[in-house]
């Protein structure tokens, strides 16, 4: 083969490798809506529990709004990717992990008490619990 053809061959590659793995890296979700993280809601008899799939977000980016009949919960789950001491990402196999800016909105079946609602992250999971109000 041909030493500058080949030369060219191997830029091009290199050239390739690069723009792929930015456009990986790249967030569509700011071109696109937010992806909204999965969960279980449950009514118990004296509140209302709420577990989200938050596994990578730390807890400082998440904001968490309650109301008298919904919460939303909204942030960012930064893109999860071998740290450097792993070596130069070659090829990209699979993505499937959201990430970028997430919101999710819950309505409640129920009022209730915002100022007791209260909410911890146990094995990336988002654990709220806010209590019924008294009717």
């Amino acid at each position: 083969m041909d030493p500058i053809r080949n030369i060219k061959l191997r830029w091009l590659h290199g050239a390739l490798h690069d723009v792929t793995y930015e456009l990986s890296r790249s967030q569509f979700s700011r071109f696109a809506h937010a992806w909204e993280p999965a969960i279980n809601a449950y009514r118990c008899e004296t509140c209302i529990r709420i577990c989200v799939d938050l596994a990578g977000v730390e807890r400082s980016l998440i904001d968490l709004t309650v109301e008298p009949r919904r919460v939303v919960i909204r942030g960012t789950r930064e893109l999860p990717e071998p740290t450097h001491a792993e070596g130069h990402t070659v090829q990209l196999l699979a993505m499937e992990i959201d990430y970028g800016p997430f919101i999710r909105e819950v309505p409640l079946p129920a009022e209730v008490e915002i100022d007791q609602a209260h909410a911890e992250q146990r094995n990336g999971l988002l654990w709220i619990s806010l209590p019924l109000k008294e009717p």
